[in-house]
């Protein structure tokens, strides 16, 4: 099957015409409306809906049974919504004589244009099509870029086609207007027009286009990836990947996450892998303040949340003492979210209301003394990274806490390959060289492991 050529008709003050009169001809009499054409609804009888278009002389009624043969009144575009199939192939053969466009509704195979479900704002339209094969799911992929598709996008592309004509009459290059546009998209134009501040949407933009041919500064942003699946990075999170010239990211960032990144952004793997030589902060730091000052809009992608040892506070630091515009996006912490995804609730009322995160390396547990404290201060402990020195760590665990203790270790938290052990402490080293362990990895110490289990709480992702 060949897919259909998609195509935008410019049926201004054109006749065309439905075949029938109930709810489905009503919803392709208004879609030709909103196109602007003349609309005539052949049909002995009207739904409500559009009986009321045609008191209010929107659209014109010839008041009969519908014909096949009605395809032939000089219109440029039919759609039989009749739903009788005599009709239907009388229509479908007239149509063909005369080269009219028609679209029998539910007969893809006797329609020479598919009317798509359309998401519509203001001068923005995204038409949607399965190409005749469900239009529910077309619908449905409708309402769902509906919510995210914002009304102010109506607005912002006036806006834009406001800039666009006086870049053209001030005779700027295209290139400088495409520079102009690219930052206009990820300006706070949209974010303003949501707020209904229309005015300032305005001067902000027209700030914008007076700039063109100038290279402004760009910025950096760090955007938490979440603990893995690319389904749980935030929508504000995939906007910003979506427009980056540059993405620097962690060794373990999901492939899926990256695939988020537009086609045009370079991508830069400064990740820190165990027994290898790995990227200096110091150097990772130095090149996003260099791609910023070059005018590129660059994120700093880091798996789970930038501010819960990912170093992006050092990185922060760093850049703002460069002199650079940075921001943080929070992501979804592995660390509450590998015990989630395990069905390990952190808190849970009668059995734990304190949980405590460190790090099985860099300091976090370290110190002897300073892990069996937090291990008998928290009900809950969660320890991030710990199979570097997870004999060690055991160990330290063990001085502080009884060998019955329950743990476990979530590896691949919301990935395909997530693999969870649960052990007691007394015996996790053990089952660590027996089982599948591989990070990233959390371990989770604490009587919710037990607990957990007992009741019966699982969890999964929802896709």
């Amino acid at each position: 099957m060949t897919a259909p050529y998609p195509v935008y008709l410019d049926l201004e003050n054109r006749p065309c015409a439905v075949l029938g009169g109930d709810e489905m001809a009503r919803d392709k009499a208004l879609g030709l409306l909103r196109a602007g054409a003349r609309v005539t609804v052949i049909a002995a009888d009207l739904c409500a809906g559009l009986a009321d278009r045609v008191e209010a002389e929107e659209v014109a009624w010839e008041r009969r049974a519908p014909r096949g043969s009605d395809v032939g009144g000089g219109w440029r575009l039919v759609i039989d919504a009749s739903g009788d199939p005599d009709i239907n192939q009388e229509a479908w053969t007239e149509a063909e004589r005369l080269g009219v466009l028609l679209n029998v509704v539910d007969r893809p195979a006797q329609c020479h244009f598919i009317a798509p479900a359309v998401v519509r704002r203001g001068p923005l339209q995204i038409a949607i099509s399965t190409s005749g094969e469900s239009p529910y799911l077309a619908a449905a992929l409708r309402a769902r870029l509906e919510r995210l598709v914002g009304e102010e996008w109506g607005s912002f592309v006036s806006l834009a086609g406001r800039v666009r004509r006086r870049l053209r009459g001030d005779g700027v290059a295209i290139e400088q207007q495409t520079a102009v546009y690219a930052r206009l998209l990820r300006s706070d134009v949209r974010a303003l027009l949501r707020q209904g501040d229309t005015d300032a949407a305005e001067r902000a933009a027209t700030a914008i286009a007076a700039g063109a041919g100038s290279t402004p500064p760009g910025r950096v942003t760090l955007v938490g990836a979440g603990p893995g699946a690319p389904g749980l990075l935030t929508l504000a999170g995939s906007e910003l990947l979506a427009g980056a010239d540059m993405v620097f990211h962690d060794a373990l960032v999901d492939p899926g996450t990256l695939a988020l990144c537009g086609p045009g952004a370079e991508l830069v793997d400064v990740g820190k892998r165990g027994g290898r030589k790995n990227p200096d902060q110091g150097e990772i730091t130095a090149r996003m303040a260099r791609a910023a000052r070059e005018g590129l809009d660059v994120v700093r992608l880091k798996g789970g949340d930038p501010f819960i040892f990912g170093r992006g506070g050092e990185e922060v630091a760093g850049l703002v003492a460069a002199g650079i515009d940075v921001a943080v996006v929070p992501g979804v912490s592995s660390a509450s979210a590998a015990p989630t995804v395990a069905g390990i609730p952190l808190t849970l009322r009668g059995v734990a209301s304190s949980v405590a995160f460190t790090t099985g390396h860099e300091g976090g547990a370290g110190d002897p003394s300073r892990l069996g404290s937090i291990a008998r201060a928290v009900d809950t402990l969660v320890i991030l990274m710990p199979l570097a020195g997870l004999d060690g760590l055991t160990a330290q665990l063990r001085q502080a806490l009884r060998d019955d203790h329950p743990v476990a270790l979530v590896c691949g938290a919301t990935l395909r390959n997530q693999h969870v052990l649960r052990s007691t402490l007394g015996e996790l080293v053990a089952a660590a060289q027996q089982a599948p362990v591989f990070p990233p990895a959390i371990l989770i110490v604490g009587r919710v492991v037990a607990a957990a289990r007992a009741q019966g709480i699982r969890s999964r992702l929802p896709f």
